[in-house]
């Protein structure tokens, strides 16, 4: 079965993970789920006889989007979203109830969205986009930055899109075919292989501003997409040992995520202490 994946998406180099070995380490995302189950615990027992109120309790001031990736929803990143909220950090869902729209769409409406969060919050706003969310993000970031304050791209395939598991292609297919059969909201054959593929793709690539901090987390046990592709030469790059779609669900990626956002707040406390003739330079050294 032909992909309708461009050819363009997947450059030379690159090429997806391919047949049920690769899926079959797609499994470890109820190991990586238990893991959180259990962490989960130990964190409320550990709250549990501390007073209600002291230093220990953080308020959530600074904001964070989290945007799913690629037929997935809000849903699949609530336990990201609740543990970040314990470490003192403002969630905000991208609104996305199932990403499976045109890419080029929902990249304006997260940028609208976070226009919205910026206005409200007073400040720019952080992303944590999983997969085809993170590419959503940084396409968001490059022309924005006045909007965002750094990315954070958990197993996101930045460098070549196309290069997926069949099975992705195959659910790729379907849809283009149920946008042709009449169906609204769904990626066309043109967000798949056409210019707004080549459009959407060319915008996720965009030089950042290095004021953005940039941070790709990938695995090489990734099950759906060539890790490699993840290896943005502009960002930090964190290795995980985490399947693709336990990235949502595992803590020790939450933890990189945590740390990443950490020296955020750290860069922009630097940033506000510096002397006025240094902040040129600082925001340089960024990232």
């Amino acid at each position: 079965m032909s992909s309708p994946l461009g050819s363009f998406l997947v450059p030379d180099g690159f090429g997806g993970p391919s047949g049920v070995r690769a899926l079959a380490r797609e499994a470890s995302t109820v190991t990586e789920a238990a893991r959180l189950l259990r962490r989960t615990r130990t964190d409320r027992r550990a709250r549990s006889v501390l007073p209600y109120a002291g230093p220990h309790r953080v308020s959530a001031h600074d904001p964070v989007v989290l945007v799913p990736g690629f037929m997935a929803g809000d849903s699949t990143l609530r336990a990201m979203s609740a543990f970040l909220r314990r470490e003192g950090f403002r969630t905000y869902r991208s609104q996305i109830h199932v990403n499976v729209g045109c890419t080029r769409e929902a990249g304006d409406r997260l940028e609208q969205r976070l226009e919205a969060i910026a206005v409200k919050r007073g400040r720019k706003v952080t992303i944590v986009g999983h997969s085809l969310g993170g590419m959503l993000a940084r396409g968001v970031a490059a022309r924005r930055p006045d909007l965002v304050e750094g990315i954070v791209a958990l197993g996101s395939p930045v460098l070549a899109p196309g290069a997926v598991h069949r099975l992705l292609a195959w659910d790729a297919r379907l849809l283009a075919r149920l946008s042709t059969a009449g169906l609204r909201g769904l990626m066309s054959a043109d967000c798949f292989g056409g210019e707004c593929a080549r459009a959407s793709w060319e915008e996720s690539r965009m030089l950042l501003d290095p004021a953005v901090a940039f941070t790709a987390v990938y695995s090489r046990r990734d099950g759906i997409v060539d890790y490699r592709a993840c290896l943005d030469p502009a960002a930090r790059h964190v290795e995980v040992t985490t399947s693709h779609c336990g990235m949502a669900v595992d803590p020790v990626v939450m933890d990189h995520v945590l740390t990443a956002l950490r020296a955020q707040q750290v860069s922009r406390a630097n940033l506000l202490a510096a002397p006025i003739d240094e902040v040129g330079s600082r925001r340089v050294a960024h990232r």
